[in-house]
């Protein structure tokens, strides 16, 4: 069976999302870890952050709505 982005529908290549919405997860979780150093922020409140920022990325910020909503997926939870 074919697995399918959640976020786009788009074909997935091992990962749970597409190639640009994992790219865009990992890129995410990358600066989180930066963030939580630098100020104390839980992961719900940086994707809200990030979501509400005008200059994030598209998948980015489908990304960071999609975990919001779903409080994360398979593969895809908070950081530890």
């Amino acid at each position: 069976m074919e697995r399918r982005c959640p976020i786009c529908n788009r074909k997935t290549e091992g990962d749970p999302l597409c190639p640009y919405h994992q790219r865009a997860y990992l890129n995410l979780r990358e600066r989180y870890d930066r963030w939580r150093e630098a100020m104390e922020i839980g992961w719900e409140d940086y994707l809200r952050e990030v979501a509400e920022n005008p200059n994030t990325g598209e998948w980015a910020r489908e990304v960071a709505q999609h975990l919001l909503k779903n409080g994360g997926t398979p593969g895809l939870n908070s950081p530890s």
